[in-house]
């Protein structure tokens, strides 16, 4: 494998992010597409498509994936499918990093993590282990507070999922604007990012880079919604 076109010192990695796109290659459990060998595809087709980065999940396919693709790599650990359940403890985020990780996404919500721990100690050891961290927000407070416990880059990734964060179909870039004009990291736009006008409106309110998975690297989820919106209609004649 070449060397990577990218600094090995994390600490310029956000420059190289820098008004472009990360690639979000995942599935969920049950997809066809959840397996490591489908996902390294992924990875390489979003670099070959003009990528600028990378964000999987699981140590197995962040390692994989790191063999494979010479970009910047976002990784983090779905340990559970409710409350803190993304890089939910130290333990994760260590072992994401371990397996190659130059960022180390984590939930920063308000909310309690399953092992007692606080945000701001995931980040000293993350940063002890030579990786930055990304901290998934759902609001402009827990951005702010992210940012004064270390948090490298502030992600909106939750908005919407949790309460007292606002349900909208398409991506909060209201909170985009708000934490970018907040925190003096950079703010990294993600959820519910459908189509190449919204990413680049996010890059307008404010966004350092935007973060797209479903639109690009999701078929089922692409299926089902073309499905559903032919189902009753009638063939034409």
């Amino acid at each position: 494998m070449t060397a990577p076109p990218y600094p090995r010192d994390p600490k310029p990695l956000p420059d190289a992010l820098a008004g472009r796109l990360i690639v979000s290659c995942q599935a969920p459990p049950g997809d066809p597409m959840r397996d490591t060998a489908a996902l390294v595809l992924l990875a390489r087709c979003a670099q070959a498509g003009g990528a600028a980065g990378i964000r999987a999940n699981e140590p197995a396919a962040v390692a994989a994936i790191r063999a494979e693709v010479d970009l910047p790599l976002v990784g983090l650990w779905k340990d559970g499918d409710t409350g803190v359940y993304i890089t939910p403890t130290v333990r994760h985020a260590l072992a994401v990093a371990e397996a190659g990780a130059d960022i180390v996404a984590a939930d920063a919500t308000d909310r309690p993590r399953p092992d007692g721990s606080a945000f701001a100690g995931l980040v000293a050891a993350v940063h002890a282990a030579g990786a930055l961290v990304m901290a998934d927000v759902a609001t402009h407070a827990e951005g702010v507070a992210a940012a004064a416990q270390g948090a490298d880059l502030i992600s909106t990734t939750l908005s919407g999922y949790t309460p007292g964060s606002p349900r909208q179909d398409g991506p909060d870039l209201d909170l985009v604007a708000s934490l970018s004009a907040a925190v003096p990291v950079p703010v990294v736009a993600e959820g519910r990012l459908h189509t190449p006008e919204e990413a680049a409106e996010a890059l307008a309110r404010g966004a350092h880079s935007v973060v797209v998975g479903t639109a690009i690297t999701a078929p089922t989820a692409l299926t089902r919604r073309f499905a559903a919106a032919v189902a009753g209609t009638a063939p034409r004649p």
